[in-house]
Order: C-alpha cells, then sequence, then structure tokens
C-alpha cells in the first residue's frame, strides 16, 4: 500500500473540498517528480464511480499506470499503442486519440476524468480533449473534471485557469479550468530533496546568438532557426567540446542534448564520442525508440540527443546533465526539458542544466501575467489598498522592499463559499481616463469600456508625435525639481527632463489654490508614482521635492511648439508600449 505525501494529502483534500461545492474544471499543478500518480491513485480509491486517467502519448499513460498498479491496485489501459483497450476496470488509463474513438458504451459510469499534460487542452472547438468530455458528461452531466500539470501556461494564451489557489485572478479572459485547487513550487520539491538541486550554466564559454529571434514581436519559423544555426555552424563543435569536457570532468553519468532541426542534431552527433551516443526523432521508429530509451536508462551510452521529443513521458533518473542548444518561446517548454534532469538517482547530487541559447529562461519562476518591463524587474508583492490582497507584480526592491511595481490591476477575487461565484475587486493601479465620460480603463485599452469612445494609444501618440514639424520627442534620462518665484511673488515648481545630452524639456504648477494642487495631482502624481496605491498629499514645491524620490520617469515626453517655446502636452510611460 502507499503512504502520501503531506502535499499530496493536500492536493486530493482540496479537490475533494472544491468538487463537493462546484463542478467546473479544476487543476492542480505538481511539478515533476511530485508523483501525481499517488494523487490520481488516493483520489481513484474514493471515488464512488469509475476513474479515466488521459494523456496525450502512449509513454505517460504506460508510465502513469505502471506507477498507479505498483501501489497493489487494479487497472485497466485504453490505448492502441499500447496494444491493449480494457473497459472493465474502476481505473481506466487511456491514451485520447484512442479514447476519443471509442464506442459510447465506454463511456459509462465515470466519476472523474483526470488529464494528464492538460495545458494541452484547447479552450474551445472540436478537439479530441472536448469531444471526449462532451462525451463524458452527456452519460453524467456532474462528471468531475480534474487536469494535472506541472506548466499551467501556454504560448499565446498565457495561464490556463482563471484563478489560482490564493485567490488571485491569473486569467480576465474565460478560460476552461477555472480554478487551481493546489500548486506545488518547484522550489518546495528541491528544498525538501524530493527533486535533485538544478545548477543553471547560461553561457558556459560559448553560446548561440538567436537574439535576432528574440528582439522581435511575434513568433519564428524553423527556417529561421536553421538559418541562423547555418550562420552560426563554427560554434556548435565547440559547444558540444564543452558539454564532452563537462561531462568527463565531473564524471557525469546520463547528458540528454536538446537540438534545434534534425540538421542541427546530425552534426552534434558527428562530435560526439563514437558508440557514446544516439539520436531520437519525431521519424524514428517506435520499436527503435523503444530500444534507445532502454538501452540509456541501462547506462549502455551516455549521450541521448533528440529533437522535441522526450519533454514528456520520459523518466530517466540518472540524467544529471541536460543541454540545451534549441531556442523556445515557451517558458513552460523550457521547464518540462529542465524537468528531465530533476528525478532523484543513488549517487547523484544535482544536474547541471547548460543553456547554449542566451535566452535566460527561469527554472523556478515561469511567468507573470504582463510582459516584462525590463531584464532587472524583478517579481514583487504588491498589497491592494481596497482588497488587502497581495499581487504579485514586475517591479524594484530594495532590501525587500518595494520602491516601484508595474501593476495595472488588481488580481484579488471575492468568493462567495457557498455558490463558488467570483466577484473580483478589479483596483486599477494604473488606468487611462476616457476623456469623454471619465471612466477608468486598462492603460493600453483603445476603446472605453463604459462609452465605448475611441481612446488614443501611447503608439498613435509616438506615430503623430513623428510626423508632426511643431512636435519634438524626448527620451528622459532624468528629472530635476526646483522652485522658483513667478512674477506676481508665489512660489510655483519647476519640472525639467533631461536627455542624455542636457537639453531639456520643463512644466510648471502652482500650488495657491485648491484647484491648482487638484491639477498637479491628475496632471502629475497620478502617472508619476512610482508606487500609484499609496495615498500622497503634496501641497507645496517644497512637499515635492521633499518626496522627489517616489516621483518616476516617464519612457518619453511630447512637447509641441507654441510661439518660440516648447509645450509638454503628452508623456507615455513603460507599461504603456
Amino acid at each position: 500500500m502507499y503512504q502520501l505525501r503531506p502535499y499530496q494529502d493536500q492536493a486530493v483534500k482540496n479537490t475533494i473540498r472544491y468538487f463537493q461545492k462546484s463542478r467546473q474544471p479544476a487543476v492542480i499543478v505538481l511539478p515533476t517528480g511530485a508523483g501525481k500518480s499517488l494523487v490520481i491513485a488516493e483520489l481513484a480509491r474514493i471515488a464512488r464511480g469509475r476513474v479515466l486517467v488521459l494523456a496525450h502519448v502512449k509513454e505517460l499513460v504506460e508510465q502513469n499506470y505502471q506507477k498507479y498498479r505498483s501501489y497493489g491496485l487494479p487497472a485497466g489501459v485504453y490505448s492502441a499503442g499500447l496494444g491493449q483497450k480494457d473497459v472493465q476496470q474502476k481505473a481506466i488509463f487511456g491514451s485520447i486519440q484512442s479514447v476519443a474513438r471509442a464506442s459510447d458504451d465506454f463511456f459509462e459510469n465515470f466519476s472523474i476524468v483526470v488529464i494528464d499534460e492538460c495545458h494541452r487542452v484547447a479552450e474551445e472547438g472540436s478537439t479530441q480533449y472536448q469531444d471526449v468530455i462532451s462525451k463524458l458528461k452527456e452519460k453524467n452531466p456532474e462528471i468531475c473534471i480534474l487536469g494535472l500539470t506541472a506548466t499551467p501556461y501556454r504560448l499565446g494564451l498565457g495561464w490556463i485557469y482563471e484563478q489560482a489557489p490564493s485567490g488571485e485572478i491569473k486569467s480576465a479572459k474565460k478560460r476552461f479550468f477555472k480554478k487551481c485547487v493546489f500548486e506545488l513550487p518547484l522550489t518546495y520539491m528541491i528544498k525538501n530533496h524530493y527533486l535533485t538541486t538544478p545548477v543553471k550554466v547560461d553561457i558556459p564559454v560559448t553560446c548561440y546568438d538567436f537574439s535576432e529571434l528574440t528582439d522581435r514581436e511575434g513568433s519564428y519559423t524553423l527556417d529561421e532557426v536553421e538559418e541562423i544555426l547555418r550562420s552560426q555552424k563554427r560554434l556548435t563543435p565547440l559547444i558540444i567540446k564543452n558539454v564532452i569536457d563537462i561531462t568527463e570532468h565531473y564524471h557525469r553519468e546520463g547528458v540528454m542534448i536538446f537540438s534545434a532541426t534534425v540538421k542541427h542534431a546530425e552534426e552534434i552527433m558527428s562530435y560526439l564520442p563514437e558508440g557514446q551516443a544516439r539520436l531520437v526523432i519525431g521519424d524514428t521508429e517506435q520499436v527503435e525508440r523503444d530500444q534507445i530509451i532502454e538501452d540509456f536508462k541501462r547506462k549502455k551510452f551516455k549521450y541521448l540527443v533528440n529533437v522535441s521529443v522526450l519533454t514528456t513521458g520520459f523518466d530517466a533518473p540518472h540524467v544529471d546533465v541536460i543541454a540545451i542548444l534549441r531556442p523556445t518561446e515557451s517558458n513552460s517548454l523550457y521547464q518540462q526539458i529542465v524537468g528531465r534532469g530533476l528525478r532523484l538517482y543513488e549517487g547523484k547530487k544535482d544536474c547541471y542544466i547548460l543553456d547554449y541559447t542566451g535566452m535566460g529562461h527561469d527554472i523556478y519562476a515561469p511567468e507573470i501575467s504582463e510582459r516584462r518591463p525590463g531584464k532587472d524587474t524583478v517579481p514583487v508583492l504588491v498589497p491592494c489598498p481596497v482588497c488587502d490582497f497581495e499581487n504579485s507584480f514586475w517591479g524594484y526592491a530594495v532590501d525587500g522592499e518595494v520602491i516601484e511595481h508595474f501593476g495595472r490591476k488588481c488580481r484579488g477575487v471575492a468568493q462567495d463559499p457557498v455558490t463558488f461565484e467570483l466577484k473580483p475587486c478589479n483596483y486599477r493601479f494604473r488606468s487611462k481616463i476616457c476623456h469623454s465620460c471619465g471612466a477608468e480603463n486598462d492603460i493600453t485599452a483603445q476603446a472605453c469600456e463604459n462609452c465605448k469612445t475611441v481612446l488614443i494609444d501611447a503608439d498613435a501618440k509616438l506615430k503623430q508625435a513623428r510626423l508632426s514639424k511643431n512636435a519634438h520627442i524626448m527620451t528622459p534620462d532624468r528629472i530635476t525639481f526646483e522652485e522658483r518665484m513667478g512674477k506676481s511673488g508665489s512660489s510655483y515648481l519647476e519640472i525639467r527632463y533631461y536627455d542624455v545630452n542636457g537639453e531639456y524639456l520643463s512644466e510648471a504648477y502652482f500650488f495657491d489654490n485648491p484647484s491648482a494642487i487638484k491639477k498637479f495631482s491628475i496632471n502629475f502624481l497620478r502617472s508619476h508614482m512610482r508606487r500609484p496605491e499609496l495615498t500622497v498629499e503634496l501641497t507645496s514645491p517644497a512637499e515635492v521635492i521633499k518626496y522627489k524620490v517616489l516621483f518616476r520617469l516617464p519612457a518619453f515626453v511630447i512637447a509641441r511648439k507654441q510661439d518660440k517655446f516648447w509645450r509638454i502636452t503628452e508623456k507615455v510611460f513603460a507599461e504603456e508600449l
């Protein structure tokens, strides 16, 4: 019999508690090696009806089935690729391709369906997963749908669920999976010695330059990757020599090399020790692939090269070097690659992650929903002034204290304990005010959410200014604040924006009446505060100068010619771009 680890037990309890009140699809996030099969086993044991466990490749189906059976529990397999189509057992492990073609009788009496690698489930449309789920719901409208994944986000889509266990709204858009009921960070698994420690080396001696692909918007093609590798062909032997040197010097047991294309993989193979390397690609015959993998697990050779395969459903615990020679836009794919080397193995102390792409993916922190505004920004926690929810945003911190963040909207939510209905907080840290109705909108909104009036976005402002002879665009390098005396004897605040050449644009604010103070608050404070949620009331130039550390620079300042002078008319901040 098996015994659950504390986090596995908590995952099961959270799942039961959720499905007692809701039948909306839910997700459990467990890192590679966290023992998801034990969670499946416990859910199957306590389920009143039958349990269907789906996976997209036969390797995962077999892996989940074998681990489940190792606990002494009866189960069946429904997979043409594995040569079995069992239908009677309480727990059935099936490939989505085979189950999608099963007869209607197969779908009887299931009370829960568990989808492994559930980030592959499409949001809508006629897909095999959606078709199977529809058939299951026809037989049992109350069926529980549970997804399991280590990477709950997809390139181009973002988070695959709407609400995190903490209550944070991860996606304002509708998602198939509504809530993540349990999430375990990779750091917990490593800290508690459930996984091997990854030792990441970003640029070991040399690396490819894929900046041509990563510095632009949009995805890239295989042909473009091929062209870059062709132009940098001289680097491949140096990189492989470095892999071999590290492997031999540190007495590594198993090396997985992830290449970009078949041509790239064949070139890599030519530089590896003869008899010590094998190659697996998508076209490798299944029998041959199985034999290669089995020989690798038995340590009959040391270097396993692959192209776009073996990122999931592959379990070789002795792997202690992961060499990444392929670019990827997807942080989730990067983490799946790294995960191949993190399983525990006797005598294994760590796993070297040799990254030769220079793309800077993070092993531990997958993504924050918004695009990272700068390479030096870090995740910071920012409490909402309305609901007290702690949001995770990109920002800057010194000695643990947040000095600036780029958050837009609170992700906190209140939940009805009976109906599970979600009521988002919706407080906006930064917003774009509609010039027509005064409503707050997201800073990148192109139309007002309230009155539908078209809003001018930052790119349009800059484009219009560049086309105008009477407009000037400055990229400010620093900002200064000075108290000066006006002709009437009243003091005012002069704010100057300097570029790198020492040229400046300026604006002035008076504080001699409530209207003037309000004007300063609307035109300057609202957009310049490093932490816009802080309540600050400044009523004199001296106070502004005293607290100048609270203010940030815009990315661009736009000024327009008025007579002989330049008047600042617009400012554009980093998060608007």
